[in-house]
């Protein structure tokens, strides 16, 4: 069955008008432990000039297995401006992964609860798919955090103004930490064993290493 989303909201629209769309809906989110994982989806998004480029794969989380993929392009308008990621790359994102076979659980190149507003990309496009989601972020957007130990699996807790809302990650022994945070229905302790299981030989977990390469590689083409 393919994956649907709920349309909660328009897309162009101002800056402010964004942000608030992001307030309101994050006393959404719902923080739980994701307790039954057999598939794993992945997304990510190129850009040529204004337009986007985006794949998403489903993967057996077992044996990070490619099961299904889809792309999808669009022209794109919208800035990039920190803190709304979501509504410059959400709309090709959806469009990609409306392609692929449901999964049990979805990972996103960007922040989940470890946003301003407690609403990244990850809870609001999982919000949007009624799906548990997890942001695995290359670099942080909020918190502080003290750098975790060198070994694969070391983490440190990420806190902003008091509240923890992720976790740096190391996905392999003396490489770079990547940012988890929960998005939708998913914690902190699962947002860290999922990520960590699906980073089998790269610091950046296979469905969104695929996605990345996958989603580049159709940009170049234009």
């Amino acid at each position: 069955m393919e994956m649907k989303y709920r349309a909660l909201h328009p897309w162009d629209v101002r800056p402010d008008v964004a942000a608030n769309i992001q307030e309101m809906l994050s006393g959404g989110v719902r923080i739980q432990r994701v307790d039954r994982v057999e598939t794993v989806a992945g997304a990510d998004v190129s850009f040529s000039g204004s337009r986007a480029y985006a794949a998403a794969v489903l993967l057996d989380y077992q044996d990070m297995r490619l099961l299904d993929i889809s792309f999808a392009d669009m022209d794109v308008s919208y800035p990039y401006i920190p803190g709304l990621l979501t509504f410059r790359e959400g709309p090709v994102i959806l469009r990609a992964l409306e392609g692929i076979d449901d999964a049990d659980v979805l990972l996103f190149d960007g922040q989940g609860i470890a946003h301003p507003r407690r609403f990244g990309e990850a809870c609001h496009l999982g919000m949007l798919l009624d799906r548990p989601s997890v942001g695995c972020a290359k670099s942080r957007l909020c918190g502080e955090f003290s750098e975790p130990g060198k070994e694969r699996g070391s983490f440190s807790l990420l806190v902003d103004r008091g509240e923890i809302v992720g976790a740096a990650l190391r996905t392999r022994t003396n490489v770079r930490p990547v940012f988890v945070s929960p998005g939708h229905m998913s914690d902190l302790s699962s947002a860290i064993e999922i990520a960590l299981n699906c980073a089998r030989s790269n610091r950046i977990p296979e469905p969104l290493r695929l996605a990345h390469v996958l989603s580049l590689n159709l940009s170049s083409q234009f």
